[in-house]
Parts: C-alpha cells; sequence; structure tokens
C-alpha cells in the first residue's frame, strides 16, 4: 500500500516591499511522504518570495515535469516556473523552454558543489535565476512547520523575515545568477 501525502494548512501574510506586493494567501500543502519539512518549507520561501496573482503549487514531487511553484497567465501558460532543490540541467533548460521566467531555489550544504556542476550547461539561459538559500537558514525555517501555520513573511533588500510558531527566520539567500545577467532576483 503506498504511502500518503500528509495534509498542512499555511495562512501566508506577505508584505514584500522590494516588488511592493502585500497579500495574504490561504493555503494547502500536501506533503509527498518523500519529502520532509525543510524541503515543505522552502516551498513556501519560494511561493513567498515569488508570490502573485495566481501562483500555485504544482504537483511537487509526485509529478517531475511540472514546477514545484508556478504562476500561469489568463491562457493557461507558465509564466513564472519554480523549483525548490537541486535539479539538474537539463531539467532547467527544459523549464525555461516552457516558462518567461524560471527560478530555482537550491538550499542544501552540498549547493556549491551542484552549481559548479551545472552552471557550464545553463549560464546561456537568459530567464533563469538561481537563488542559494544558506542550509542553516533552509534548517531554522523547518523548525516553523506545523500541520496548521500562520506566517507573516517580511522581504526587503532581498533578505526574508518569517515569524509564527516559533522564533522569527531570517533568510538571505544569494544570487547566483540572475536574468538576463541582471543583478536583482525576479
Amino acid at each position: 500500500m503506498a504511502l500518503k501525502s500528509t495534509i498542512f494548512k499555511a495562512a501566508l501574510s506577505i508584505a514584500d516591499m522590494d516588488r511592493e506586493y502585500y497579500a495574504d494567501h490561504t493555503l494547502t500543502i500536501a506533503r509527498h511522504p518523500s519529502e520532509n519539512d525543510e524541503r515543505m518549507m522552502m516551498r513556501l520561501l519560494a511561493f513567498a518570495l515569488c508570490a502573485a496573482p495566481g501562483t500555485v503549487f504544482g504537483r511537487g514531487l509526485s509529478d517531475p515535469d511540472e514546477p514545484d511553484v508556478s504562476t500561469r497567465d489568463l491562457t493557461g501558460a507558465i509564466e513564472h516556473w519554480i523549483e525548490v532543490g537541486q535539479p539538474d540541467a537539463r531539467v532547467l533548460l527544459k523549464a525555461c523552454g516552457k516558462a518567461r521566467r524560471v527560478t530555482v531555489f537550491p538550499y542544501a550544504s552540498s549547493t556549491a558543489v551542484w552549481w559548479r556542476s551545472v552552471q557550464p550547461q545553463v549560464a546561456r539561459a537568459r530567464n533563469l535565476a538561481v537563488i542559494a538559500v544558506p542550509s542553516g537558514q533552509s534548517m531554522r525555517l523547518a523548525t516553523l512547520a506545523q500541520r496548521t501555520m500562520q506566517l507573516h513573511f517580511s522581504i526587503q533588500d532581498g533578505a526574508a523575515w518569517i515569524a509564527g510558531g516559533g522564533d522569527p527566520v531570517e533568510i538571505t539567500p544569494e544570487v547566483l545568477q540572475s536574468p538576463d545577467s541582471g543583478t536583482t532576483p525576479p
């Protein structure tokens, strides 16, 4: 018998001063049996950092051909494809061909090794942003995971502060690659 996903509920309050995006989102998150709290919370962080009208969770680990998070236009075309973890270069290039923008959020201690291996292959992707979250910070973010969460995200100057259910967590992501060789994340 296959294990079923665990359902989490999250009420997000996002105040993104960098993008002037202020909104509340009520989300249902299906955590795949092979997914841990750290990865699930990184999906929530990716959602908050890239939130826009129409941003939704994908099928996650259940469907490797679908983004972890995405924003679609009114026709259903993917505007923003968002991945969490360390996908291989082939997956990223395929996503870059399907979406106007692609953002990946690697977070493990092996991010530097992964980036050195995929960077030469994805450097030509002009619509790809790679935004690394230090592994210590992603592990602290995982401590906020609860079956029912109320999280407040304050985002300013590229950093995020997350409060709710425990000690606040500060996330200071590092931009490894930005779209069109720019210097700011999407």
